[in-house]
């Protein structure tokens, strides 16, 4: 379907009246096994999205399913304790929907993470990944459709998705902290299945280092609509045929619980800098 502005803004009218005029300047989606930043946030008002004129629900395992308003490290923040995804049955519109809304709402800046399968055979499950910038060739664009010139124009340019002074930023923090952040190109698969050793292998000749089922939508609405974008990947497990294993969901959750504090640090610190 084609979401018409009055029901981005019909949505965002909503939220406005729950929120008794808190407004947000700082959006995050958390993915898998990473949502438990969202039970961090200071006099919060958590809103499912089921609640939410024309929002969807989130189906995947780990994903609460809200969205959670407050004040996180200072900032007045919008969280998203989980997403919409394609495989889920939704369209790219839909999966990127909340982004729009959140922007109606005063956000200018989006944090976004996600798990994903490392494909770089240099690194190993269990660190951190900034993402330089994506990879998504599959099917439509979630900008697909009647441009709706409020958010944006109608061919936006995608060099710049991930902003360079939020890159610095978090390079910067990361060394303060100790820890060891890799940089590099998320690219997007539609999933639900795992993807093949050989789509891995292509993955990496194309230049990508990790591969994952979220995010590059979203990152591309937001980009659309004036929104600066920090994104995260936690490299949950090396991607298909990188070691004689089958993948699971359950080693995605497991490496999320494992790196809770050393994710939780990055983030926070990331957040408290941004201005």
């Amino acid at each position: 379907m084609n979401y018409t502005f009055e029901q981005y803004r019909h949505s965002a009218d909503f939220l406005r009246a729950r929120l008794g005029g808190f407004s947000p300047k700082i959006a995050m989606i958390l993915g898998s096994g990473l949502g438990y930043l969202g039970d961090l946030v200071e006099d919060a008002a958590a809103v499912p999205y089921g609640d939410i004129p024309h929002f969807k629900t989130s189906t995947a395992p780990g994903h609460k399913g809200r969205l959670v308003f407050g004040t996180l490290e200072g900032q007045p923040v919008a969280v998203m304790q989980g997403r919409m995804h394609h495989y889920e049955g939704y369209s790219y519109e839909e999966v990127a929907y909340a982004v729009r809304v959140l922007r109606l709402l005063g956000c200018d800046t989006l944090i976004v993470t996600n798990a994903a399968g490392c494909i770089n055979t240099a690194w190993k499950a269990g660190e951190l990944m900034l993402i330089s910038d994506h990879i998504k060739f599959f099917l439509e664009s979630p900008l697909r459709g009647e441009n709706i010139p409020e958010f944006g124009v109608r061919f936006p340019d995608a060099s710049h998705l991930y902003t360079p002074a939020l890159r610095t930023l978090a390079r910067e923090t990361a060394g303060e902290l100790g820890i060891d952040l890799k940089e590099g190109v998320y690219m997007y698969f539609p999933g639900p299945q795992y993807e093949t050793p050989a789509e891995i292998r292509a993955g990496r000749i194309l230049g990508a280092d990790a591969a994952g089922m979220s995010t590059a939508p979203e990152v591309i609405a937001a980009g659309h609509c004036g929104m600066r974008v920090l994104g995260f990947t936690l490299l949950s497990n090396m991607a298909a045929g990188i070691l004689d294993q089958p993948l699971t969901e359950q080693e995605v959750l497991d490496a999320a619980e494992a790196c809770r504090d050393k994710f939780s640090r990055l983030v926070l610190a990331c957040l408290r800098k941004i201005d």
